[in-house]
């Protein structure tokens, strides 16, 4: 994405990110570890085998881990170790190359779940590191993995059993059917969708085909896998498709922002079409969720294609909204999102006001409890506290209410005591991603920003320009490991190029 400090510029890189979105309806997402490891595993027979055991050796870090820190490396490293380890055994080239970097793995494996306290809320953790860690053992390497403190496998036990009895898998277990082990072949209760995924996920995909003697809707999804396999060069991503989730985000960001771009009629209807009774699911083959359903809804409101927001009650706890039904936990960025959509629609149609506003108030006032101490928010679906922290501002910042506007006041004054010496910001390093969301939260909502935030942001704008022609993002979002939705990226660092010339005109370098 080349970028220069014209608006006209902005706008061209903003329809060009939305012709790829209807060219690429899948959607843009980076390779995965953990996936890709899985199907090293239970797919060699598919094209692209050698590719993603390279993948794998290249993506080792010198440590011998794989995957980001803060625990978020446990999972991507146990796959890896057992895909190596697999590889080996079957005799792959380079099997003394395999088998090192696999004791690499195992003696990283072994520090860490020792020593394992507090992991990240990533989806099936709970299924996946047990069936991991189970799996390496079976290859008999020495002395036996343990599984970390407070696991046990009693929830994968009961899963494979659910899955053995023949009985329905709920939904959005679907997504992580590989840990089902041997059951998960072809069963019986499980159908791929029309475009041959099951529940968008290559690894649990690979799982239920089973073997490469597949036929009928097993040959369909393993031309999905084939597909799949060739447009990411072997490696594979850990959630595809997206297309829902991918479209609301990105055209949500850039129309709040206010980048100017015409929004494809395509774009919007199929958004439309999208919004069921029961929610929208972010891509074939996943449940509805709150998150995505409330951010398409939001995004046709701005659109001035206001839809009854009736779907999202059925998400609706009573004390806040899940993201799914039996959800363990919460999302705060979920209840901002659903907050977003409310307020939307209430704006577009104010008959339904009296309808809408307690529950907005119930969610608003909810926000503000559980905002941290030291400002910011932290979320279940992002590495990052300042993904968590923007959507929580742009939710409050549109509502009027002193309570509101301290805790937008707090969160700031915590965005502009964690920038970095470059004008950057992030978790662990400073990134265009994470500073794109800190320049929105200075800017965009709530009380108009101070000098102290305008000064900020315009150095966040520059490290943005500086790093403009990146192509590969550090991933954050949370799925069975890390990865990062790259079209929603480049749509908020354009949001936050542009918001920052809007409101900073007349400070030396923005135009």
């Amino acid at each position: 994405m080349s970028v220069t400090a014209s608006p006209v510029d902005l706008s061209q890189c903003a329809l060009a990110l939305l012709t790829e979105l209807m060219a690429q309806p899948w959607g843009q997402v980076s390779p995965s570890v953990y996936e890709t490891g899985r199907l090293v595993t239970l797919a060699p027979w598919l094209v692209g085998h050698s590719e993603r055991v390279a993948y794998l050796l290249g993506e080792q870090h010198g440590d011998g881990s794989w995957g980001a820190p803060d625990g978020y490396g446990l999972v991507p490293t146990l796959s890896a170790t057992e895909a190596l380890l697999s590889s080996a055994a079957r005799g792959d080239a380079d099997v003394d190359v395999l088998r090192q970097a696999a004791e690499r793995g195992l003696r990283k494996l072994r520090d860490w779940l020792h020593e394992a306290s507090e992991l990240p809320d990533t989806p099936a953790i709970e299924l996946i590191v047990p069936s991991l860690v189970a799996l390496i053992n079976a290859h008999g390497r020495a002395e036996p993995l343990p599984l970390p403190p407070g696991m046990d496998g009693t929830r994968l036990r009961a899963v494979r059993g659910l899955v053995e009895s023949g009985a329905e898998p709920p939904q959005k277990l679907l997504h992580a059917l590989e840990v089902a082990g041997p059951a998960a072949t072809r069963a019986r209760t499980v159908r791929p969708t029309p475009v041959g995924t099951v529940g968008a996920s290559p690894a649990a995909t690979a799982a239920w085909v089973g073997g490469d003697d597949a036929t009928g809707a097993a040959a369909s999804a393993r031309r999905h896998l084939e597909a799949v396999a060739e447009r990411f060069g072997g490696p594979v991503p850990v959630g595809l498709p997206i297309t829902i989730f991918e479209r609301g985000w990105v055209l949500s960001s850039l129309i709040r922002a206010g980048v100017p771009v015409e929004v494809p009629a395509e774009l919007a209807a199929e958004l439309r079409a999208a919004i069921g009774p029961g929610g929208t699911p972010a891509g074939t083959g996943l449940p509805a969720d709150a998150d995505t359903t409330s951010v398409a809804l939001y995004t046709l409101a701005l659109l001035g294609m206001a839809h009854e927001p009736e779907p999202l009650l059925v998400f609706d706890t009573g004390a806040h909204f899940s993201t799914w039904g039996e959800e363990d936990g919460f999302s705060i960025s979920v209840n901002a999102h659903v907050l977003d959509a409310l307020r939307e629609y209430v704006r577009a149609r104010p008959a339904a006001r009296a309808r809408y506003e307690p529950v907005m108030t119930r969610l608003a006032q909810w926000l503000v409890t559980v905002q941290q101490p030291d400002g910011s928010w932290h979320d279940r679906w992002h590495a990052s506290p300042y993904y968590a922290t923007l959507s929580c501002v742009l939710a409050l910042g549109e509502l009027d209410g002193a309570e509101h506007s301290t805790a937008i006041g707090k969160a700031r004054e915590w965005v502009l005591s964690t920038q970095r010496d470059d004008g950057s910001w992030g978790r662990w390093a400073g990134g265009s991603e994470e500073t794109a969301y800190a320049v929105q939260a200075l800017l965009l909502s709530g009380p108009e920003p101070d000098e102290r935030c305008r000064r900020a942001a315009a150095r966040g704008y520059h490290f943005l320009l500086q790093s403009a022609d990146e192509t590969e993002y550090p991933p954050l979002w949370h799925d069975k490991d890390l990865y990062t939705p790259t079209a929603i990226v480049r749509a908020a660092i354009l949001a936050a190029l542009h918001v920052t010339q809007t409101h900073n005109k007349g400070i030396r370098g923005i135009e």
